[in-house]
C-alpha cells in the first residue's frame, strides 16, 4: 500500500453512498489518505438528502459532483469500495476490494438515509482505523 493510500468509493449514480463514504473518509483521514469517488451512470448532481444528512454530522459535501467512473481512477487506488455497482468496476491484480452491501438512498426521506449514513460512517471508521494503522 502507498505511504497515502488513494480510496475509491463506487456507486452507481455517485450521488449519495459513496459521497457520504467520501464525505465522511475526507473528515476522518485528512490529508493521510487520497479520496475519490465516481459511478457507473452518475447523475447530474448530488441527492439533496444525503446532503442534508451529512450537514447533520457537520461535513459539507456540497462542493463535490457525480463523476464518472474510468479505468485510471481503478488503477490509480489502492483500495476501491464498491456500493451496489455490480460488475462495472473494473478489477486489476494487486488491488484491494470490497463490496459494501448498503441501501440506495435515492428518493428516501432523511429519516431513512439516517441509518444508511451511520452505517458508512461506521464503516469508513474503521477502514481508517486500518488504512493509518
Amino acid at each position: 500500500m502507498a505511504i497515502r493510500p488513494t480510496v475509491l468509493f463506487v456507486c452507481v449514480h455517485n450521488a449519495g453512498r459513496s459521497q457520504m463514504a467520501a464525505g465522511y473518509l475526507q473528515h476522518l483521514a485528512g490529508d493521510q489518505v487520497d479520496v475519490r469517488s465516481a459511478g457507473s451512470e452518475p447523475k447530474d448532481r448530488l441527492n439533496p438528502v444525503a446532503v442534508e444528512a451529512m450537514a447533520e454530522e457537520g461535513i459539507d459535501i456540497t462542493t463535490n459532483s457525480p463523476k464518472l467512473l474510468t479505468v485510471d481512477a481503478v488503477e490509480q487506488a489502492d483500495v476501491v469500495i464498491t456500493m451496489g455497482c455490480g460488475d462495472t468496476c473494473p478489477v486489476f491484480p494487486g488491488k484491494r476490494y470490497e463490496d459494501w452491501d448498503l441501501d440506495d438512498p435515492a428518493g428516501l426521506s432523511i429519516e431513512a438515509v439516517r441509518p444508511i449514513r451511520d452505517e458508512i460512517r461506521t464503516r469508513v471508521s474503521a477502514l481508517v482505523d486500518e488504512l493509518l494503522d
